[in-house]
Formats: structure tokens, sequence, C-alpha cells
């Protein structure tokens, strides 16, 4: 029986199949656009605290709709105003309700840098994420064979966007420091497979990211124990999705995540 990681991938690399459009005629389109504002590098600019990736997320293929009229914008807004450091933005249509649309609004509304939250399996996708005003782009190692890894990473490189390089083990995490330069790594709680959450996977996989990447503990971050948790164990910062997007107050929830962390990190 095919899973949800199956039916989301086989969709996107359909699209990416039916693509014809020429990757150098989108490289050069990117590359006449303004510089980014820096994904990792907000990442990390205030090591004193857990950093925030806020995410706009309408709906998931697990739980349905979670905000489906949410006004990016605004939610954008509310997110910077708790101290957010960046946005993840879904914009995956058929699964999640998304669309480059989404991330437009809200990188307009806002100076955080955003990453383009999607299931990129094509040079193509990485100049989408980049045209479509992304700062970063996602590439998860389940999803991508070395090669891909490899050459995705190095041209998001090329077009100045930032890559997260999402694992769920530690053999996925060797495969991220083999193929891409490693220093933005992150942790998906979530199995794509069932799409059940393992609040203690950022935990036991933590030791295998060297201290020169940017660890990012992804998806399960249900409030400030679990940020606690995560800081402890050496995580810059948490991708955070349908805690903040439900919350009735979306700048406090963003806030109350901004723990302390170690200082010998």
């Amino acid at each position: 029986m095919a899973t949800y990681l199956d039916r989301i991938l086989e969709h996107h690399r359909a699209r990416a199949a039916a693509d014809s459009r020429s990757t150098d005629v989108l490289i050069d389109e990117c590359r006449a656009l303004p510089p980014t504002r820096g994904f990792r590098a907000a990442l990390t600019s205030d090591p004193s605290r857990l950093a925030v990736i806020a995410e706009i997320k309408r709906r998931s293929p697990s739980k349905g709709a979670l905000a489906a009229d949410l006004d990016p914008a605004d939610v954008a807004a509310r997110y910077q105003a708790g101290g957010a450091s960046a946005l993840s933005v879904l914009t995956d249509s058929e699964h999640f309700g998304g669309s480059p649309e989404d991330l437009g609004a809200a990188r307009s509304a806002v100076s955080l840098p955003v990453i383009r939250k999607d299931f990129t399996v094509a040079p193509n996708d990485v100049c989408d994420a980049r045209l479509m005003g992304a700062d970063a782009v996602l590439l998860i190692v389940a999803a991508l064979d070395d090669v891909e890894l490899r050459d995705l990473s190095a041209l998001a490189a090329h077009l100045g966007l930032d890559a997260l390089v999402e694992t769920h083990d530690e053999a996925e995490v060797e495969r991220a420091l083999s193929f891409t330069t490693g220093d933005l790594v992150g942790v998906n709680q979530r199995d794509l497979v069932t799409f059940e959450v393992d609040q203690a996977r950022a935990v036991r996989v933590a030791s295998s990211i060297p201290a020169s990447s940017v660890r990012v503990a992804e998806s399960g971050v249900r409030g400030v124990d679990d940020a606690v948790a995560l800081a402890a164990a050496g995580y810059d910062a948490v991708l955070v999705g349908e805690a903040v997007v439900t919350s009735h107050d979306r700048s406090a929830t963003v806030e109350t995540l901004r723990v302390p962390r170690p200082s010998h990190r």
C-alpha cells in the first residue's frame, strides 16, 4: 500500500517530468534577482535563544484543515512580532493547501527570511523557490538519491539559497554530511511513511550532527517543555507548524518557544 510520502513524491515527480522549461533559462532569471535575506544566518543571530522558524500551514494530509482561511501576510506579521527568526511557508497545493502566492504574501509583509516548504525533486524546483521569493529550500534526504542530493544542494548554493537538509535518523545524517555542505541540518520528528510523530527522535539524533552545523528540530514541538529539551540537546532552532498556526495568540506562542540555550553551544 502506498504511503503518504509515496503518494506525495509520485505527484511531484510526475509534475517535474512534465516540466519542459529550460533549467538554464531559469537559472539566468534567478541570477538577475536581488540577494536573499540569509536564512541560515538568521537562525544564529541570537545564540542565547532557541531560534523559531514559524510555519504558515493551512492543512496537512494526516490532520486535515489547520487554518484553511488564514491570511499569510497577517500570520507572518504576528510571527515576526513574537520574535520568530524565520518563516516556513508550505507551497504544495495538492496535499497542504499552500501556494507560491502564500509565500510571496508572507515574505512581503515582513523582513524575515523564508524557506519554501515543499518536496524538492528536480532542479527546476530549486529555481522556482528562488523565483517565488524564497531564501531557502528544503531537501529531504528520504526523498532523494545521493546524486540528486548533491546536485540540488549545489544548485541551491549557486542561486544564493540556503538548503535545509532534512533527516530522520543517523544514517540519513551521514548521507546529508556526505553529499551536501552539511551546514544546515534538520531532524524531522514526523515519520514521513506513517506521519506519526516521535517526540524523542530529535534528541536521540542530535549527537550525530557536528557542532559546525546549524541544527534544526522539525515537527512535534508542542510547547515550552519540548523547546527546552531540544535546546538542551544542542539544537539552534525549531521549525514549528501546528502549535503556532492553530494558536489563538500566534505572537505569544512564538515568544514562549524562544527559550534560553545552554551557554556551551
